[in-house]
């Protein structure tokens, strides 16, 4: 058993560990029944229960992931980063991919252009855009 202050009190009989806990005016809570002896800790049941939603609420927020290309992407790092993008809409996390240009890239901006449709095209089943910006070279894809 585990008393309130976090103090491991060792084996205890269950009618003086519920004692100990009436009389701190907390509830006593079995924490793991998996081995012979099962762990119970005195806490407060409703403050516990409040944390372990909150946890769970925060773990479950989707997420923005973030993909940068180039527009002269090879071919096996385009599908290696399309395979995860797929991998992150199917966890519920939205992606975002962006096209960066560098120098002379930007007398060619058709062909990162082209580049997001063809992300577009091959994320169709698995997401819908969110924003396609070809201005700046940006498209937001959400979980369908």
């Amino acid at each position: 058993m585990i008393d309130h202050e976090n103090n491991n009190r060792g084996l205890t009989d269950t009618r003086e560990a519920l004692q100990i806990a009436e009389t701190a005016g907390l509830d006593l809570v079995v924490v793991s029944e998996g081995q012979e002896t099962p762990v119970a800790k005195i806490l407060d049941y409703g403050k516990h229960q409040y944390k372990q939603k909150k946890r769970q609420r925060q773990s479950s927020k989707p997420m923005m992931k973030e993909v940068q290309l180039r527009p002269n992407i090879g071919e096996s790092d385009y599908s290696l980063r399309i395979n995860r993008a797929v991998e992150w809409l199917g966890k519920g996390d939205s992606v975002k991919f962006q096209v960066r240009l560098r120098g002379r890239e930007h007398q060619h901006r058709d062909r990162a252009a082209e580049l997001l449709d063809r992300i577009v095209a091959d994320l169709g089943k698995v997401g819908k855009v969110q924003s396609l910006d070809k201005r700046s070279l940006i498209v937001q894809v959400i979980p369908a």
